[in-house]
């Protein structure tokens, strides 16, 4: 396979990532909690939450739906939902049902990472579009070089985004095993397999892609070494 082809192949599979991240970003599906129901015909309190808001759903649990000794949900049930973004929380109006103080300072940092991410993700695609964009006789010298800083952002992105997830898994297990929480059912949803395969993605392929904007070795490193011996007598 040519180097063009892989290059392409490449920037296909980092705009497969890089909309994955966005998505996630913009979202609020990253993990899903739920309380113990104790009676059926009730309205039960679920909720899910993102990097800047968290949503509550008002659920009616009917026989149908009602399984002994398991959360409230599931969450695709219809009910009323109400969503707050975090700063809008204020210790006392919430603190009954989230733990307030806890999930704010994660989410805080969960977030203020992945905009790092997306920063990388910027400058990463503003090098792929100059190498792309490149014209005259070193064309494919300049492509190179812009190559390198491209693959080297978008690695960067994934490791913030890799980060970004981790502290989102440690806010959402700190607040599972506090002894005061009401939740005893949690499972991360849709928006945070989105982040982990905008991971993926993108720090294998930026990784990949400043391989190969490297230079080739040469088939035969000894009669390079001959040439250039030859050129320096000459």
């Amino acid at each position: 396979m040519q180097k063009g082809t892989k290059i392409k192949i490449a920037i296909f599979v980092l705009i497969v990532g890089m909309a994955c991240m966005f998505t996630a970003v913009v979202t609020d599906h990253w993990a899903v909690l739920s309380p113990r129901v104790e009676r059926v015909n009730e309205t039960c309190e679920a909720a899910h939450f993102g990097l800047w808001k968290l949503c509550k759903k008002y659920i009616y649990i009917s026989e149908e739906n009602f399984v002994q000794g398991h959360g409230c949900g599931p969450i695709s049930l219809p009910g009323e939902e109400n969503c707050t973004y975090f700063r809008h929380f204020t210790p006392g109006q919430d603190a009954e049902i989230f733990d307030y103080k806890t999930q704010k300072e994660y989410n805080i940092s969960a977030a203020a990472i992945s905009i790092f991410s997306l920063a990388f993700m910027i400058f990463g695609s503003l090098c792929l579009m100059g190498s792309c964009t490149g014209k005259g006789k070193g064309k494919g010298k300049g492509r190179d070089y812009l190559l390198k800083p491209a693959g080297m952002f978008y690695a960067f992105a994934g490791l913030c985004c890799f980060i970004s997830l981790e502290v989102m898994r440690q806010s959402v297990k700190r607040m599972i095993e506090s002894e005061e929480t009401i939740w005893i059912e949690y499972y991360y949803s849709w928006s945070f397999a989105c982040a982990c395969t905008g991971f993926v993605l993108l720090f294998l392929t930026g990784f990949a892609l400043l391989l190969l904007s490297m230079p080739q070795m040469p088939r035969n490193p000894w009669e390079t070494c001959m040439d250039a011996e030859q050129d320096q007598v000459e």
